[in-house]
């Protein structure tokens, strides 16, 4: 089986928790459906090292020019305190993975590029308030806003800064990172801290 790859946006202030759920367990085979079918690269608008919000100098395996949709599993989109300063490349490049039927992930601030360059329009999405998406030109979608943590509809994920786990868990289901059963187990774990989760995880991924 073909290793495939999911990149993550990374950028000046990146936001490290809104996307650490999500890279930390596509990056660990345990409990996968298929483990090790996902790796994680991370892009960049340039080859140089990024700092994030936490501190933590990245320094990206590719530029975003080098990014092709045929070549990707998903574009993962954290936020980050300047995204609506910079980091059009990636909404523009959001827009051509969802043109090609590749899967898009964007959180917190992201979401606010994509309503800029006019991609959530058509799809049901949510935010961090939808006051926030209504202050981009190109919006024109709230009737499609939706007041959840995460909201994915026709390959495009959304969510709120406040979201990051139920973020992961969308990412995962649209992957087919773990088994439905699994993916509920590793969801309520992860809410609850409950144990009895955690053995429900390995027994219905042992499955």
């Amino acid at each position: 089986m073909a290793e495939k790859t999911v990149h993550l946006a990374v950028y000046e202030t990146l936001a490290d928790w809104e996307f650490g759920h999500a890279v930390a367990h596509i990056n660990n085979p345990k409990f996968q459906r298929r483990p090790g079918r996902y790796r994680v690269r991370t892009v960049a608008r340039t080859p140089e090292p990024i700092t994030t919000l936490g501190g933590l100098r990245i320094t990206p395996d590719l530029t975003a020019d080098e990014l092709d949709p045929a070549d990707s599993a998903m574009l993962i989109m954290p936020g980050a305190g300047g995204w609506q300063r910079g980091n059009a490349v990636f909404a523009q490049a959001a827009r051509r993975f969802l043109e090609a039927d590749v899967p898009v992930a964007a959180i917190c601030g992201a979401t606010y590029a994509l309503a800029r360059e006019g991609l959530l329009n058509d799809r049901d999405h949510t935010s961090n308030a939808l006051s926030s998406l209504a202050k981009a030109k190109a919006y024109t979608g709230a009737h499609r806003y939706r007041d959840e943590p995460a909201v994915t509809d026709r390959k495009l994920i959304t969510a709120g800064a406040t979201g990051p786990l139920e973020f992961a868990r969308e990412i995962f289901a649209e992957l087919d990172l773990y088994t439905p059963e699994a993916l509920d187990a590793w969801y309520g774990f992860h809410r609850t801290g409950d144990p009895k989760l955690y053995f429900k995880l390995a027994k219905a991924s042992a499955a």
